[in-house]
């Protein structure tokens, strides 16, 4: 088993937590890991960008190659746009698209969206509407987590383990809706994978 995932987003949207949550459940299911260096993460807003690689073998570097990514997972759609020289030919996009418009010449959304049609494998939606229908606004990137959940080969009792320590500070109530979001994530994934 080899996943090399591309995270990205814009920062204080909850990339460390997939992060996190994705290494708890790698180390939970024996498997290796590293991570390269996250960075934007020095301002909030900034882009936020990071290599993330597992495998049931040793793993020789931190850096991903570009065309090599099985996965982009992200919480923004020009973020995910913005990655995708390292996407595999049967990689996987991941996505949120409702946009973080934190720039003035933030491009036209419809025109980003346009650009998912260009991808064969892509999973993409308003994780933000998703987590107020959910009545937990602040968990997106969990829904998001969650929708790239079938697609991680890490079962996902585990990778709902890996979410239960991320947030085992914060006490149950947090866990439990963190728990529901990468559930109701995982429901939206597999809906589009049905259509």
């Amino acid at each position: 088993m080899k996943k090399d995932i591309i995270l990205a987003g814009v920062g204080g949207q909850g990339i460390l937590s997939i992060a996190a949550s994705i290494g708890f459940a790698a180390v939970q299911a024996g498997l290796f890991l590293k991570q390269a260096e996250v960075h934007g993460m020095s301002q909030r807003g900034g882009d936020v960008m990071s290599h993330l690689r597992l495998s049931d073998s040793e793993i020789a570097s931190d850096l991903i190659a570009f065309g090599k990514a099985d996965m982009i997972i992200s919480v923004e759609p020009m973020e995910a746009l913005r990655y995708l020289n390292y996407l595999s030919d049967d990689g996987w996009i991941i996505t949120n698209t409702r946009p973080f418009i934190n720039i003035p010449n933030y491009p036209d959304i419809e025109l980003l969206k346009s650009e998912f049609k260009n991808v064969p494998n892509v999973v993409a939606f308003d994780a933000d509407e998703e987590a107020r229908i959910i009545k937990s606004p602040k968990s997106m990137n969990m829904i998001v987590l969650g929708a790239a959940s079938p697609y991680l080969d890490i079962d996902f009792e585990t990778l709902k383990k890996g979410v239960s320590i991320l947030f085992k500070s914060k006490g149950e109530a947090i866990i439990n809706s963190n728990i529901a979001a990468l559930e109701r994530g995982r429901e939206i994934s597999l809906l589009k994978e049905k259509v």
